[in-house]
Formats: structure tokens, C-alpha cells, sequence
């Protein structure tokens, strides 16, 4: 492998006390069982009743597990903590604010690194900058390996699999989540919302970004997908609106990755979500259209930081989602990938005729935000120790499709309480 040092343990979770962190622990007794994992943060105590908390919850005793002293102020004490394992799980968001000190205490450490970040600047941002560094390491850096991340890009790698012989041309995913049981509010954290404030307020940076990272020009491939009405209904009957999510930019950054390395000819993509009906339109599209004003200028975001609850008409709270109300939890992505049955020769030449096939997938999971999410993470993690030789070059800052593409995750991630299926294929 890559890493011949040997390490005292083969996972740290970084940022372990915090929400995310602490449902990471909860889904890494069993999902990094056989592994030696261990716990980092600034405080000791608060790691400790972190540990006892969780361990309570499993009916584990956690109290052995290795405790790792790290601060996000102290350069040294990070690179120490990645010098300790052989790959740093980091929990610690919002990434733009904490994520690259991580990132580079990983790469002079020699260490793997996966996040859950689903912001375009910081993922773009640190590829530009990391990506070759991390390709002569041999270190995998993997953003992106969250919700809804994960369901969208492996969602979209499942479908181009199944597909089978030929191209697909495009493909449009619709997200929905469902709640049973009894609604309640404020299921959404606050280090979501923040991140979000942030990943918004800082989108022009990303056009910079991507005219220095995207320099390849890719082929025109047609009929182009075109980008459906703002409110639209999906095919199967949902109000639906254009998803503001990361999962778009990091699919078109798979198929890139995949046309500059093996000459595959790269499909488009859009990504949508559906709503239950026209009221939770409006009520989303209120909500997101105070956010869009008030994001603008500094004092805005400042009120959008520090009244979460109030401009999210009581969707976010600092607590996040009780137990009970993220596992009643469900979300459902539904792709729909046109094609053609014929490969043609190169990825650069045109079809003469329109796509002539259809396909239609699905995932789903449960309480998509945070277990869902830890259990992705966990995952990915895992499948860099155990299947880097089923992974691209040597290292290298990748998506989760161009990374995990060829690897098991989409198995063990229907092990661990996801479902990847085919709804139907048809001739068009």
C-alpha cells in the first residue's frame, strides 16, 4: 500500500464532540469494528463524556478508546494527530472556516482524509490547490462523502453501471425526504445552516476557481439537457424545484475526472427536489428567498448566523434533530438516465440519432442529514484502508465517484441501511 509506516491506529474521527462527530462514533462502533480507531478534539473531558455518552447509547463500553489532542489553532498538534493514523475522518465543518488545516496536516503526515463538505468553493478550492500534491504523497483526500453527496455522485456511477452496454447522455436526479410519525421542528443543525450561509455568501469566488481548475475544454456532447422550469413537476407527479446543493458541480466533476483519465464520454446532469406539495414550496422558497437577500452583505449574514431559527421559520436549531425525529427521517433520490444502446467510437463524436433508451434508479436511506451521512463517511473511510488498490493513480483530491467508482462502497452501503436499485429500463 501506499502507507508502509506503520500507525497506532488505522482511523481518527476529528472534531468528535461536535453533532456530526458524535453520530460518526455512534455508526463507527459497528462500521469500524475490527478496525483500531481512536477520538480527536481540543478537550480532553469533553471527548470523555462524548465517549461515555455514545457508549451509553450502544451498550458499549467506549471508555478504552483512544483519546488524540488536537486543536485547529495549533498547526503542530494536527499534523501529530494525522502522524498517528492512517487516515483522519473529519467532522469538524463549516470546512471553508476549518477544513484546510486538516487537509494539510494530512498531506505532510502522508495520511488519508475524508469530510463530509457540500461546499462547491471549499471542494473546488482545495482540489485546485491539493490535488497534485496529495497524487505525489499517494494520499487519498475525499470531500464530499456525506449526504447528499454520496446518494448523488455513487447514485449517478450505480446508474451508468446498470445502464449496461452504451452511453448515457444524461441524467436528472429528483431528492424528497419524508417524515412519518410526528413532525416537529428544528430538524436541521446549525452547523448545516452556517455552512450553507457561507458556501453562499462566497460563490463568486467559485467562477475564479473553476476557470483555473477546469482548464481541460470537454467535448459538446448533444442533445443537450436542458434545464427544467424553477417549478416543475417531476415524472412522478411531485412539485419539484432546481436543487441548490453541491450534488450537480460534484457529478460533473466525476465525469470530468473520468474524460480526462479514460476518454469517457462525459454525461450532463441536473438535480432537482421535490416537495410533498405547493405549500412546502412556498414555504422553502420564502425562506430561501429572505436567505438570498439577506446572504448578500455582511450585517445580513450576521442575522442569518445568529437568529437561525427565526429566518428559518424554526427549521434550524443549535440541538439539531432528537433521536427520534432523524430516524423517522427517510429520503429517496430518484435518477432518470436517457442513452443510447450503441457506443460510439470516440467521446467526441455525435450520434446521429436522438437517445433511444431509458432508465430509471433510485436511492434511499434514513435519516439522510446525519446517520446517513456518518454511515457514508464511515464507509469511505473504511474503503480507502481496505480497496485502495481497486482506486484511482496513487492519491489525489477526488470526488466520491471518481474515488469509490470501481470499489464495493455501493454493496457495503446496502449493507448499512442504504438501498441502490433499478426502477425500470425501457426502449425509447
Amino acid at each position: 500500500l501506499k502507507m508502509s509506516i506503520a500507525r497506532k491506529l488505522d482511523v481518527v474521527i476529528f472534531g468528535a464532540t461536535g453533532f456530526t462527530g458524535k453520530y460518526t462514533i455512534l455508526e463507527g462502533v459497528k462500521i469500524l469494528a475490527g478496525l483500531r480507531w481512536g477520538v480527536a478534539g481540543r478537550s480532553r473531558p469533553k471527548l470523555e463524556a462524548t465517549l461515555a455518552e455514545i457508549g451509553q447509547k450502544v451498550g458499549h463500553d467506549l471508555s478504552q478508546t483512544p483519546i488524540v489532542l488536537a486543536d485547529l489553532g495549533n498547526e503542530r498538534s494536527l499534523v501529530q494527530m494525522a502522524s498517528e493514523c492512517r487516515i483522519v475522518v473529519n467532522c469538524c465543518g463549516p470546512y471553508r472556516l476549518y477544513g484546510e488545516p486538516v487537509l494539510k496536516a494530512c498531506l505532510e503526515a502522508g495520511t488519508h482524509h475524508v469530510d463530509v463538505s457540500g461546499e462547491p468553493q471549499f471542494l473546488e478550492g482545495m482540489q485546485l490547490k491539493y490535488h497534485e500534491q496529495a497524487k505525489e504523497k499517494g494520499v487519498y483526500l475525499i470531500s464530499a462523502c456525506g449526504f447528499d453527496s454520496i446518494p448523488a455522485d455513487m447514485g449517478t456511477v450505480f446508474l451508468e453501471q446498470q445502464f449496461g452496454e452504451g452511453v448515457v447522455n444524461s441524467v436528472e436526479s429528483y431528492i424528497a425526504s419524508k417524515v412519518t410519525g410526528k413532525r416537529e421542528l428544528g430538524g436541521i443543525h446549525y452547523g448545516t445552516w452556517a455552512s450553507a450561509v457561507h458556501a453562499v455568501a462566497n460563490m463568486r469566488e467559485v467562477g475564479q476557481i473553476r476557470r483555473e481548475l477546469f482548464r481541460t475544454k470537454m467535448p459538446e456532447v448533444e442533445p443537450k439537457l436542458k434545464e427544467r422550469r424553477a417549478l416543475h413537476k417531476s415524472s412522478g407527479g411531485k412539485w419539484s424545484l432546481p436543487f441548490m446543493g453541491a450534488d450537480r458541480s460534484c457529478v460533473l466533476r466525476t465525469q470530468r475526472f473520468f474524460y480526462e483519465t479514460e476518454g469517457k464520454r462525459p454525461l450532463q446532469m441536473r438535480a432537482y427536489i421535490s416537495f410533498s406539495g405547493l405549500i412546502e414550496v412556498f414555504a422553502i422558497s420564502f425562506i430561501g428567498a429572505i436567505f438570498w437577500l439577506l446572504v448578500k452583505t455582511t450585517t445580513g449574514q450576521n442575522l442569518l448566523l445568529n437568529h437561525p431559527r427565526l429566518f428559518s421559520l424554526g427549521l434550524v436549531s443549535h440541538e439539531g434533530p432528537s433521536d427520534e425525529a432523524a430516524q423517522n427521517t427517510h429520503f429517496a433520490m430518484h435518477f432518470e438516465g436517457r442513452g443510447w444502446e450503441e457506443k460510439l467510437a470516440s467521446p467526441d463524436e455525435k450520434y446521429p440519432y436522438p437517445p433511444n433508451k431509458v432508465i430509471r434508479t433510485k436511492v434511499t436511506g434514513t435519516n439522510p442529514g446525519y446517520g446517513a451521512t456518518c454511515v457514508a463517511l464511515l464507509l469511505s473511510a473504511r474503503t480507502i484502508l481496505q480497496e485502495a488498490d481497486k482506486m484511482p493513480g496513487s492519491g489525489g483530491f477526488l470526488t466520491p465517484g471518481a474515488a469509490f467508482a470501481k470499489t464495493n462502497l455501493i454493496p457495503e452501503l446496502c449493507k448499512n441501511g442504504f438501498t441502490f436499485e433499478v426502477v425500470s429500463k425501457a426502449k425509447l
